[in-house]
């Protein structure tokens, strides 16, 4: 029997090992921590109203419920033309029919970063904005500046809705603990319209949620530098910051840098609709790894990489028995998210026809605290997957 060997365990390298063996397809997954991290629901951990251990899935135990291979070391080496890979404890792992490039994406660096924190960084990340968002509430009052960054040599790699997110959850936590008035809260991003992809009607909506929520603004100028006191512009302007919360724009992961794949210019791995990689039979990159084909509007999205997942899953099969089918992701590309603010939500979907925001007043925080349980859950194998979630 052929093996497939799956590097990455996010969600499209999970997704990939657990409908890969739904095919009955032996599988050895590679990941370099020892669980799979529920990144949409992280939001809540730096206003404590959730924690790392829940969102956080041990690996071993989806390993053991899906029946895939799992080893916990991470990649460092990829050498493509011979399919070799090696792991930092100096193991090397080849004989692999088909491998699956699932190890995410690097951020791009800007001079001063060690003076912010990331809600889609290393999930102590989120622990330690928790930690410090209390400590300037012991204090008081304080200056909070919170944005995201982008890649002009691909836009499809920036992150834009969780740095909303996490803005109007802790306008919220500090209107609940009473001190919302001792704290002035900032939106910065280097784009004149950042959220854009969501369509103009979510602009609009954002805007005025903003002036509502009395955030102050500062887009359209360049990131020159962090510091401790703050954020520095390219147009001389500053935001004071005590706290400042930075989504990186993303780039290709420095180990397919290394390797001798094809790249585009931001570092991904350039695809075909179904994943395959021109001139390298039996690898695939999915995920965040990949280049994304599509419109301008187009993003990486958690539910896009499982729809590679799944189609690769599909694709691979049929190869090995030979089969001339194969499913692109194509049709399934949009942007799709239930963007939360602590007392409500958004329902935010765009797809090549239309572009919908519709706001969910209280019951959409619940919504998205659901589909957090349901992910959990669903991936244990504890409940049915619902087609197409």
């Amino acid at each position: 029997m052929s093996r497939v060997l799956v590097l990455g365990g996010g969600f499209a390298g999970v997704e990939a090992a657990i409908y890969l063996r739904k095919q009955n397809i032996e599988v050895l997954l590679v990941s370099d921590r020892d669980y799979f991290y529920i990144y949409p629901t992280s939001i809540w951990i730096p206003t404590g109203e959730t924690t790392k251990e829940d969102v956080c899935v041990p690996l071993d135990k989806l390993a053991m419920k899906h029946g895939f291979q799992l080893i916990i070391d991470p990649v460092t080496k990829f050498d493509a033309n011979s399919k070799i890979v090696t792991l930092e404890s100096g193991r090397v792992l080849d004989g692999y029919t088909y491998i699956v490039t699932a190890l995410g994406q690097d951020k791009m660096k800007h001079k001063g970063m060690e003076h912010t924190l990331s809600i889609c960084g290393k999930p102590e990340e989120a622990v330690a904005l928790n930690e410090k968002l209390d400590a300037l509430i012991l204090k008081g009052n304080g200056e909070i500046a919170m944005g995201f960054g982008g890649n002009p040599k691909d836009n499809s790699a920036v992150r834009g809705g969780p740095a909303f997110e996490l803005l109007f959850n802790v306008h919220n936590y500090l209107k609940k603990r009473g001190v919302r008035d001792n704290f002035r809260l900032t939106f910065f991003a280097p784009m004149a319209k950042p959220g854009q992809k969501m369509g103009e009607k979510a602009l609009v909506m954002m805007d005025s949620m903003f002036e509502k929520c009395n955030i102050h603004k500062k887009v359209g100028s360049k990131i020159t530098e962090f510091t401790k006191e703050g954020i520095i512009f390219e147009d001389d302007s500053s935001i004071a910051s005590d706290l400042t919360m930075f989504i990186s724009a993303g780039m290709g992961h420095e180990v397919l840098r290394a390797s001798t794949l094809p790249l585009n210019e931001a570092g991904f791995v350039k695809t075909n609709e179904y994943n395959e990689i021109e001139g390298f039979e039996g690898i695939y990159a999915i995920g965040d790894t990949a280049s994304l084909l599509g419109p301008k509007w187009r993003a990486k999205q958690g539910h896009v990489a499982e729809v590679m997942a799944k189609n690769i899953a599909y694709n691979i099969s049929m190869h090995m028995q030979r089969l001339d089918s194969k499913r692109s992701y194509l049709k399934h590309l949009n942007i799709l998210c239930i963007m939360d603010t602590g007392d409500g939500a958004a329902f935010i979907y765009r797809d090549s026809k239309s572009a919908k925001i519709i706001p969910m007043p209280i019951i959409g925080h619940w919504i998205k605290k659901g589909w957090g349980w349901y992910c959990r859950n669903s991936k244990l194998g504890r409940i049915p997957r619902i087609p197409g979630m």
